[in-house]
């Protein structure tokens, strides 16, 4: 299976050029700040791929998918939405969810601790790739200032799923892909930290 992988574009979507492949998965922040015309948008462009099955997570700018879950559900008829949720391809079990550590006042914000542990708590235990808008604490998670900033409770539970992949973007300057304990971690981040879409999409074989 190869998975095409995507995050943070940022409403800049029809300048990027992205492989085939047989699933594309985007790990949120696809619009500005969540207008129903952005999210209407990417679905439209969604709709001029080819690839045969795409996912999407939500991220801290898409507040539509917050405020107002079911109106933004159903702009996005072209791709598989996971919030908490999964969905085997080809034997394959993808879940994702769009929580992260407190961010400013941005959507799917949760307190650092008990409650972003139980959103993890969630992931079931035979899932093979997972895609979060946001990555693991100190995993392809570093600021410009050079600060660690992704979510230690994710971190914990990445290190005791076997997981094949785990897919994220949130912190652009992070863009790149390591090992973690045996999963592969793909920061996909196609904005760089100045919002330009700079960074190419990065596709992982199975």
């Amino acid at each position: 299976m190869r998975i095409v992988c995507l995050s943070d574009t940022h409403t800049h979507h029809r300048k990027l050029t992205v492989p085939d492949g047989d699933v594309l998965v985007h790990t949120g922040d696809f619009t500005r700040k969540g207008s129903e015309a952005d999210v209407a948008d990417f679905n439209a462009w969604l709709g001029t791929l080819p690839h045969p099955h795409k996912l999407v997570v939500a991220g801290n700018h898409d507040f539509l998918f917050e405020q107002n879950n079911a109106l933004a559900r159903s702009l996005l008829s072209n791709a598989t939405y996971l919030q908490d949720s999964g969905v085997v391809i080809d034997g394959v079990r993808f879940w994702g969810s769009p929580w992260q550590p407190w961010f400013y006042n941005w959507a799917f914000n949760l307190p650092r601790g008990a409650a972003l542990a139980e959103k993890w708590a969630l992931i079931p235990p035979d899932t093979d790739v997972l895609l979060t808008h946001g990555p693991p604490f100190g995993v392809r998670d570093l600021t410009d200032r050079g600060e660690p900033v992704g979510c230690e409770e994710l971190r914990k539970a990445v290190a005791q799923l076997n997981l094949r992949l785990h897919v994220f973007g949130h912190i652009h300057e992070a863009y790149g892909e390591v090992t973690f304990g045996g999963t592969r971690c793909v920061n996909a981040s196609t904005c760089t930290l100045q919002y330009r879409p700079a960074n190419a999409p990065i596709v992982v074989d199975l």
